[in-house]
């Protein structure tokens, strides 16, 4: 993107694009930097560090409840059970402030990112107060598009169990193979369609935030224009996504759990190290898909006119007036 012509953005692949990513970084570490302190690193923070909570919550429930299978009918099993109450209470509640602050920091890593690449691509200069100004003003329609998400994830995950049941009905248990089988592609199919649907949602991000789209209207123009680019998206957040859980396996092991033994002192700095590999995952991960968003408008012949989006950029600084998107985009170039 910083060096090359905007039809050439359409032969990127999967390196290429994390070259850009790369790229991006270097020319502006300083903005990005301040921006991955104060939103990125609570956000990597709170996806590792809250296992250090909810596992020994979570062993600390699993043996009250058997102790409370082996007091029943005692006296001592109304204490455990009101016990048991109170920690699920607290489990319940602390899960619930989780996932809100994940949510929240998730939005607004995006919409700060977005936002800074989109400077870079205008050539419009960016400071850290300016982006910071920005986002509040850009988070309400990342969030419509998230629910959009969020309701067809339930939709699909409502439709994989009613197959699994149909498929337990109908090959039953007792003929392990041929349930094994359907087990697995049920399993195999589950991860792959989550992982584009996973896509779709994160170009989708994009274009809530650098168009007049948001909501189902962005999943539906996303939807559009990563065809072509299905394989590199596909390919990008998969690998995302296993690098992510990765990183989430290995902290569990060896810092929650201390598998391997080691004391406090080499938990914590193995947990501090994580973290910032964390935080470079998710940085590299949104840069990534800022620069996916405009290889694919490449790949369609859609040509992003700078000034009108610099326009568009400038208009999040003031009150806010939607623009059509033909005032950002241009009609698709003959090719």
């Amino acid at each position: 993107m910083l060096d090359r012509e905007p039809d050439e953005l359409q032969f990127l692949g999967v390196l290429g694009i994390l070259s850009e990513a790369f790229k991006i970084l270097r020319s502006c570490v300083k903005q990005l930097g301040a921006i991955t302190l104060t939103l990125i690193l609570p956000l990597s923070f709170a996806i590792l560090g809250h296992t250090l909570v909810s596992d020994p919550l979570l062993r600390k429930i699993e043996r009250n409840e058997d102790t409370f299978e082996k007091q029943a009918g005692s006296p001592d099993a109304e204490r455990t059970k009101a016990l048991l109450y109170s920690e699920w209470s607290r489990l319940l509640l602390f899960q619930g402030g989780y996932l809100v602050f994940l949510l929240a920091f998730s939005l607004l890593s995006t919409a700060a990112v977005v936002y800074a690449v989109a400077c870079i691509y205008t050539g419009k200069q960016i400071t850290y107060a300016k982006v910071m100004s920005v986002v509040p003003r850009v988070w309400k329609r990342l969030m419509f598009t998230f629910l959009w998400y969020f309701l067809i994830m339930v939709g699909y995950n409502t439709a994989l169990m009613v197959a699994f049941v149909i498929v337990l009905l109908v090959v039953g248990i007792d003929n392990m193979v041929a349930f094994g089988l359907c087990v697995v592609v049920l399993v195999s199919v589950f991860l792959a369609v989550h992982v584009y649907i996973s896509a779709i949602w994160h170009v989708a991000s994009v274009i809530s935030v650098l168009e007049d789209k948001y909501g189902i209207s962005a999943i539906r123009k996303s939807s559009d224009l990563i065809k072509g680019k299905r394989l590199v998206a596909f390919v990008l957040i998969f690998f995302y996504f296993v690098i992510w859980a990765g990183i989430q396996g290995v902290f569990r092991n060896k810092v929650v759990h201390a598998s391997g033994g080691g004391g406090i002192g080499s938990r914590l700095g193995f947990g501090v190290l994580l973290v910032g590999v964390m935080v470079f995952v998710n940085l590299i991960g949104l840069l990534v898909q800022s620069v996916l968003y405009y290889v694919c408008k490449s790949y369609h012949h859609q040509s992003i006119d700078k000034s009108a989006l610099s326009d568009h950029l400038e208009e999040y600084l003031g009150e806010y007036v939607p623009l059509k998107s033909s005032n950002i985009q241009m009609e698709d170039l003959d090719v």
